[in-house]
Parts: structure tokens; C-alpha cells; sequence
């Protein structure tokens, strides 16, 4: 299966004026389509930082990066932005709702961005929060939901875009057993029903039972692939 996700020989290096850091450490790895995989490791590991950089959010020192066949570590900033937009979904750990804006106008709010049809957006976002459990708290506020709900609500907006795959850093990190069993059920009957592919970056061992796939990184460096 050709992967969605490849990295060459990435490498993401900090410079202050004391030293440099080698977060990120030639990691070379492969996620193909439909995968559920975990990225776990120590703190100062680098799993977030290669999230980071899978996602564009980060510049690689060297390395490359495709998604589905195409090198997105030469893109412009400009054109980073772009392509974020169409092809990936993020889950953030503090969830990153806009506060003034409902659960089902947070989740349309992406789709708003790409240009698409009023109908659409309102079919596609009722749908979502629908699928994630939150069909009865769509019109609520951020303020108004629970953590495992805002959480539920950030999963939605990340697949409203149908993006390619899903970054998740840490997704859990913030919610209570019970909302984090609840939401690692929801990610992965869609990742089983629906073929989401998911990479998280976590030290969950609740996510780590579920993965199909685990990464380990120790200094940048990736020790476990299985």
C-alpha cells in the first residue's frame, strides 16, 4: 500500500545561544492509509515535534516529508497553510474551540475556509457531531460542554475538512477516564468503520492498548517500530 505518510531522514534541530538540541534525530517512517498508530515516548522524546512536522506546523533542519507521494517540506509558508486546510486534521490537547462560536459552527467554521457550499457545510457538520455523540449539543458553546465533549467537538472539526489523516498530540491528556475511554472509542470505530487514519502523539497507555501500530522515540530517535 503506498503510504500516505513518509519521512526521509527528518531532523529538527534547536539553537539557542548555549547549545544546539537535537529533538528530532534522522527518523525515517512510513503510515499507510487506514493506519491507527501511536507515537509514544518519554517528555523531550520528539514525538511532538515530529507531529509538528508531519503537520507542517514545523520546519525540518533537514529530511523530507511526503503526504500521499507529494514533498511538502519544500512548500512556502503560504502554500503550507493551504494544504493544511485541504489534507489534515489536528486534535490538540487543549482542544482549541473557538469560544464564541457553537460546536456545529466550530466544525463548519474549516469548511467555511475551503469555499464549500452553505448545504453542504450544514449537512457534513450535523453529520459529524452526530457520529462523535454531540447531536443534541450542537447550538452549546465551548463554555457550556464538558472537556470530553469540547474534545469530541475538535475530533469533528479535524475530519470535517475529510482531510487525508488525523494528528492527535495528546488528545487525552486533559479529560478524565471516563471522557478519554469514551472519546478512544469514537476515534476508533472511525478508524475502523469509516478507513480515518490516525497518528497520535501520547504517553496514554489507554491510547497505546488501542493502537494497531506503536513508535517509540528516545532522544529523537525512533528505538521501536512494531
Amino acid at each position: 500500500m503506498k503510504p500516505v505518510i513518509e519521512t526521509e531522514n527528518l531532523c529538527k534541530i534547536f539553537k539557542d545561544s548555549a547549545q544546539e538540541v537535537c529533538a528530532v534525530n534522522d527518523v525515517s517512517l512510513s503510515i499507510g492509509k487506514g493506519e491507527f498508530t501511536a507515537i509514544v515516548g518519554p517528555s523531550g522524546s520528539g514525538k511532538t515535534t515530529l507531529l509538528n512536522m508531519i503537520g507542517g506546523l514545523d520546519s525540518p533542519s533537514s529530511g523530507r516529508i511526503f503526504v500521499d507521494g507529494r514533498d511538502i517540506s519544500t512548500l512556502s509558508e503560504r502554500r503550507m497553510t493551504e494544504f493544511r486546510l485541504h489534507h489534515i486534521g489536528f486534535v490538540f490537547q487543549a482542544y482549541n474551540l473557538i469560544p464564541v462560536l457553537t460546536a456545529k459552527e466550530n466544525v463548519s467554521f474549516v469548511m467555511e475556509l475551503q469555499g464549500r457550499g452553505k448545504d453542504e457545510i450544514e449537512r457534513r457538520a450535523c453529520e459529524l457531531l452526530e457520529a462523535v455523540g454531540l447531536g443534541d449539543r450542537m447550538d452549546s458553546r465551548p463554555a457550556k460542554l464538558s472537556g470530553g465533549q469540547q474534545q469530541r467537538v475538535a475530533v469533528a472539526r479535524a475530519l470535517a475538512p475529510a482531510p487525508q489523516f488525523i494528528l492527535a498530540d495528546e488528545p487525552t491528556a486533559n479529560l478524565d477516564s471516563k471522557s478519554a475511554a469514551n472519546l478512544l472509542d469514537i476515534m476508533e470505530r472511525l478508524n475502523v468503520q469509516e478507513g480515518v487514519t490516525f497518528v497520535f502523539s501520547t504517553h496514554d497507555p489507554r491510547i497505546m492498548a488501542k493502537a494497531k501500530r506503536i513508535v517509540t522515540l528516545e532522544d529523537g530517535r525512533i528505538v521501536n517500530n512494531e
